[in-house]
């Protein structure tokens, strides 16, 4: 009999777990019996979610790229819930800038650049690092499992627009390590997938005029519609239960290929 798992039980940690397709997934995951800790930045609304979803739910204020406050993070999950099983990055951030603005003889900010390639790489990284560490003083299961992390990169990795070289990098970062740490963690029965989204409707999304959401909208080939943070969230949960998937990235974007 296949060794498939389930979610319930299951303690998960989530980055940027207080809005857009973290929040999804913290919600999802509570609903479906798991426990999470929504790691997210001090002034976020991490509070007020952990407080509606109940004992099941925590908040750690944290930072992606420090080192101190994931752990705290990493070890909140264990001093409440006992374990950790599950990492799921979607914390990240996006400038938009042309390599260089011609008009106004003005380069793109290396401090921007380097800023977005703090966050999504290293930020993802750090999270990586230090949750497998507490996965690893899990009991394996017959499968020899003890855990799973799920990053979140972007369809921009493959089909980087005008104006998202830091972005794109950033996401083809994420893309480039998904499968040698997968590697490195499979003696430890630890996978590492990578979810690509195509146009979501997430705060980042949210700020814009109706008429180019609706825009956005029409490129997707089918459904013709942004994406629910709802499906991406329920994307996770499919692949914390399925232990044959690891190494893989997978696109989320109902067959969208970006224009320049």
């Amino acid at each position: 009999m296949a060794n498939i798992r389930c979610v319930k039980g299951m303690v998960g940690l989530v980055t940027g777990g207080a809005s857009g397709l973290g929040r999804a997934t913290v919600e999802r995951l509570v609903q479906n019996g798991a426990s999470a800790v929504i790691l997210d930045l001090p002034s976020s609304d991490g509070p007020a979610l952990a407080a509606s979803l109940g004992d099941r739910c925590a908040f750690a204020p944290a930072d992606v790229t420090s080192e101190a406050d994931v752990q705290s993070a990493v070890s909140l999950a264990r001093e409440k819930f006992g374990k950790l099983d599950l990492a799921v990055n979607c914390a990240g951030i996006a400038v938009a800038v042309k390599t260089y603005n011609f008009k106004k003889d003005l380069p793109h900010s290396l401090e921007d650049f380097q800023r977005v390639i703090n966050v999504n790489i290293a930020g993802t990284f750090n999270v990586i690092r230090l949750a497998v560490g507490e996965m690893g003083k899990n009991e394996p299961d017959a499968d020899g499992h003890r855990g799973c992390i799920i990053n979140t990169a972007s369809v921009a990795a493959f089909d980087g627009q005008v104006g998202q070289a830091a972005y794109s990098a950033s996401k083809g970062g994420i893309v480039g390590m998904t499968l040698p740490i997968a590697r490195d963690l499979a003696p430890m029965g630890i996978r590492v997938i990578t979810i690509a989204p195509g146009l979501f409707s997430t705060p980042l999304l949210a700020g814009l005029p109706e008429k180019v959401r609706s825009f956005l909208a029409r490129q997707v080939p089918f459904p013709s519609r942004l994406g629910d943070p709802a499906e991406f969230a329920h994307l996770v949960t499919s692949l914390a239960e399925n232990p044959m998937i690891n190494g893989e990235v997978i696109r989320l974007d109902g067959a969208i290929r970006m224009q320049p």
